[in-house]
């Protein structure tokens, strides 16, 4: 068996999480990724999502990402976002409501770029709640 992967989360204004794993489920802009110890080198797009983060203690983190990138590299896994979140550190309910919130701005048809950016986040931030259960 391969040695475990250093992963590294960082967020624009603060590392969300690091340690091992032993495997990561990512969605980029072409379809979800698996990424096992071993894998090749990689650089991706991420979509506004849910990272799932299988640790090698057998817990799971779950963390919201706003987009951003994915590296691969000699071991290491970088995902950078400018807003990452653990699952954690929100509510299935919170999630609901902000949801809720950001689709009736985009839903009026007045919105802006950081309207559109907020409902991403928020869509993100639900489904790390909804996989973290």
């Amino acid at each position: 068996m391969a040695d475990p992967m250093q992963v590294e989360v960082v967020a624009a204004d603060r590392v969300v999480w690091s340690g091992t794993s032993s495997n990561i489920i990512a969605k980029t802009v072409e379809g979800e990724i698996g990424i096992l110890p071993g894998h090749s080198p990689l650089l991706a797009v991420l979509e506004p999502s849910a990272v799932v983060i299988f640790c090698d203690d057998g817990k799971r983190e779950v963390v919201a990402v706003e987009g951003g990138f994915i590296s691969v590299s000699q071991g290491r896994v970088s995902i950078l976002s400018e807003y990452a979140r653990l699952s954690t550190e929100m509510s299935l309910r919170d999630a609901e409501r902000e949801l809720d919130a950001a689709q009736q701005v985009l839903d009026s048809g007045d919105y802006s770029d950081d309207d559109k950016r907020r409902f991403d986040r928020a869509n993100a931030q639900l489904r790390a709640a909804q996989k973290a259960q």
